[in-house]
């Protein structure tokens, strides 16, 4: 049976007051959550943090981490982040300091053989094995939605001033309607990458592979990230998990 070594990181960087990321790390290694809060003062803090908080209860609840199948797990997490979205759109309306809070989310969850990887929101997840970086992820991006209808293309997208425009989010209506989801064959000497829009704001896929294949430790390739990331220009929050399949 495989293992899995992580590192992580989340920092404020250079432009903000406060860091309204989050992550969590499942002491079994059994799911990593990362968490993007956006909303005034502390509105975006909290609604990450209700979004880690809520998903890692639904989750120790819901799956059965040792032999359930697919349709299970993928029900499980959508219902898991369905709750999550539900009870931030509620306090939302109820806390006016809270009023249109809302979250990305990224996770991870290992089942058997599989890793289940999904997203809502412009959170990412990256999978690095044998000189090969592939995003996993898809962001719920205005700019992604005009990349894909082909109105801009990828070196566009990078500036465009609809980059951070989401269209869907927890927080949301449409942040309820399930969790874009890949299924990952679980295989010994990958890399796997969550992170929100800090690290990538500051790094192209490109230095970013470069970044993770530099350092073969976990927490130290977390560090370097997030350090490359600040150095780069990335004027949001800055987080992420480094996982290693051994």
């Amino acid at each position: 049976m495989p293992d899995l070594r992580f590192g992580q990181l989340s920092i404020t960087g250079n432009f903000r007051k406060n860091n309204e990321d989050n992550l969590h790390v499942d002491p079994e290694k059994r799911f990593f959550i990362v968490a993007d809060g956006m909303g005034g003062q502390s509105a975006g803090e909290k609604a990450s943090q209700l979004a880690v908080e809520l998903v890692s209860k639904k989750l120790n609840d819901l799956i059965d981490f040792i032999d359930d199948t697919d349709e299970q797990i993928h029900h499980a997490i959508d219902e898991a982040v369905g709750n999550a979205n539900a009870e931030i759109m509620a306090l939302g309306r109820i806390d006016p300091e809270l009023h249109n809070m809302g979250t990305t989310i990224v996770l991870l969850v290992w089942v058997a053989d599989t890793f289940y990887v999904g997203n809502v929101g412009d959170s990412r997840a990256y999978r690095l094995q044998n000189g090969q970086f592939e995003q996993l992820t898809k962001d719920h991006s205005l700019t992604q939605a005009l990349l894909e209808a082909g109105t801009i293309n990828a070196e566009e997208a990078r500036s465009h001033r609809y980059k951070n425009v989401l269209y869907r989010y927890l927080g949301s209506k449409e942040g309820g309607e399930g969790v874009t989801m890949a299924d990952v064959p679980v295989r010994t000497g990958e890399r796997f990458l969550l992170c929100t829009d800090g690290v990538t704001d500051g790094l192209s896929d490109e230095e970013l592979q470069k970044v993770l294949e530099e350092e073969s430790d976990p927490q130290k390739a977390a560090d370097a990230v997030i350090l490359a990331a600040q150095k780069g220009g990335s004027r949001d929050n800055i987080t992420c998990i480094v996982l290693d399949v051994v």
